[in-house]
């Protein structure tokens, strides 16, 4: 993928293992697997049953973790993170897991997501005497647990739980259970497998697949579940709502070998490929995708249309993150740096250059300019997601309205001048919800599409902190 040249992140992914006697290595491959959700900082945190033993970092997995740190992370159970900075920045304090001591017991939390009134509740906690020692939403999940402190520790959480709003996948570890929820319109994906007799929690599918677990069920909405050597339970915190699965983790921010609700992220790619090949056709000789997300759907496309697909567009994967970097002339660079025109494929033929979206539009200027650098005599851009209108408030880093291309120009006429193509068509977002969801009557299958239409399935308060990047 290529978020670190688009502007578009992830907040971070989860993992968590209960049960067995490798835990902290398993979790270490599983976050391995989610890196592209978090390349800022990493952490695991292990129980032996008496103790939580923590170790985190800033930086990508092998960077935070070296082989003789393992031999502190005692335990068979594990909880870990890998984290994008958005809400509350960058900061070893902001890396989860987040751990809490007290004198009777301990937990440690880890978040996928954003709180939609954490700054609203971060006001209440300090009137009544809180002390907060982070930045990030997360934190205020625990004090409002501890406040329920009389509670048996499920019970707790669901109440906690209770007065939380926005989007959010979180587990909780303490040192004899793994605690599990979804917000109630399963905004974030999180997916429960097992390994053996040990239960393993994941952002993604994949990272199931990496340690070799079997794949059982997402967790639903509005669900809490309790996992611990007597096995799982599980209770509603909340009644579950219509399901508003973001639809970018279709379009760009899952692997393509995980599975989001019941469908496959490539299969659905190359679906939304074939929808925007029926809605904008165009005469061309060669299709590419842009690397990684967007092959998928340039495959889809070429399928339909039978026009050849070929590797236009060659990924360099030596790059450092150097380039990963907030200014424009810094990100166009990182563009030049990280992505190359085959000439011999491009030169002389009409391109379609399929990606996944459009954010800021200087990547989708560079790589048009990269093509017809090479010799393409027309550049063609089809973009297999509808345009950006409106930041995301459930943890995607959209940048606010203003430096969204689609929101400061008035028509897509405009933008297709502004990044130098032959044309430019979106797809719809009837075809996007069309590419995505089986069944639109069911409560269990749907989309979030706020990015695009600005309805919000959930409340936005006034002080509701956009998860923009701050590192």
């Amino acid at each position: 993928m290529h978020a670190e040249i688009k502007g578009l992140n992830e907040e971070c992914g989860v993992f968590a293992i209960w049960g067995h006697e490798n835990a902290a290595e398993l979790t270490y491959y599983g976050l391995h697997a989610l890196q592209h959700r978090g390349q800022e900082g990493a952490g695991i945190v292990t129980s032996d049953g008496d103790t939580l033993h923590l170790h985190k970092g800033n930086g990508l997995i092998n960077d935070v973790f070296k082989q003789e740190g393992f031999s502190r992370l005692a335990g068979t159970a594990a909880l870990g993170h890998v984290r994008y900075a958005t809400q509350g920045g960058g900061g070893y304090e902001n890396v989860q897991p987040l751990v809490f001591r007290s004198q009777k017991d301990s937990m440690a939390l880890a978040h996928n997501g954003n709180l939609v009134n954490a700054h609203a509740l971060k006001n209440q906690l300090e009137a009544q005497g809180s002390i907060l020692q982070t930045s990030s939403d997360t934190e205020v999940l625990a004090h409002l647990i501890k406040r329920s402190g009389h509670l048996p520790m499920e019970d707790a959480i669901a109440n906690a739980l209770g007065m939380i709003k926005g989007a959010y996948a979180f587990s909780i570890l303490t040192e004899n259970q793994l605690f599990v929820a979804l917000d109630p319109r399963g905004l974030r994906p999180l997916s429960i497998g097992m390994l053996g007799g040990a239960y393993v929690v994941s952002s993604e599918t994949c990272a199931l697949d990496i340690i070799g677990a079997t794949y059982i069920r997402e967790v639903h909405p509005g669900e809490l579940l309790t996992i611990d050597d007597n096995g799982m339970t599980t209770k509603r915190f909340a009644s579950p709502l219509k399901r508003t699965l973001c639809s970018m983790e279709y379009v760009y921010f899952s692997r393509p070998d995980s599975d989001l609700n019941g469908i496959n992220v490539h299969a659905s790619r190359k679906t939304m490929g074939k929808q925007l090949a029926a809605e904008s056709p165009v005469e061309a000789d060669v299709v590419t995708g842009v690397p990684d997300s967007s092959i998928s759907a340039a495959i889809g496309f070429s399928e339909a249309t039978g026009i050849p697909y070929e590797l236009g567009l060659i990924k360099n994967r030596y790059v450092g993150r150097t380039f990963i970097q907030p200014s424009q002339e810094l990100r166009e660079q990182g563009v030049k740096m990280k992505l190359s025109a085959v000439r011999g494929i491009v030169a002389g033929k009409r391109v379609v250059m399929v990606d996944d979206s459009i954010v800021r539009g200087t990547t989708s200027k560079r790589i048009v300019r990269l093509l017809k650098e090479a010799g393409a005599t027309e550049v063609h851009v089809r973009i297999a997601s509808p345009p950006i209108h409106n930041p995301c408030y459930y943890g995607i880093d959209t940048s606010n309205k203003g430096e969204l291309i689609a929101s400061t120009t008035n028509s897509i006429e405009e933008i297709r001048e502004l990044i130098g193509a032959d044309s430019l068509e979106y797809l719809t977002t009837d075809g996007l919800e069309k590419s995505i969801v089986q069944d639109k009557d069911s409560v269990e299958h749907g989309i979030c599409n706020a990015c695009f239409t600005g309805n919000y399935p959930t409340e936005i308060y006034p002080e509701t902190l956009l998860p923009v990047y701050k590192g």
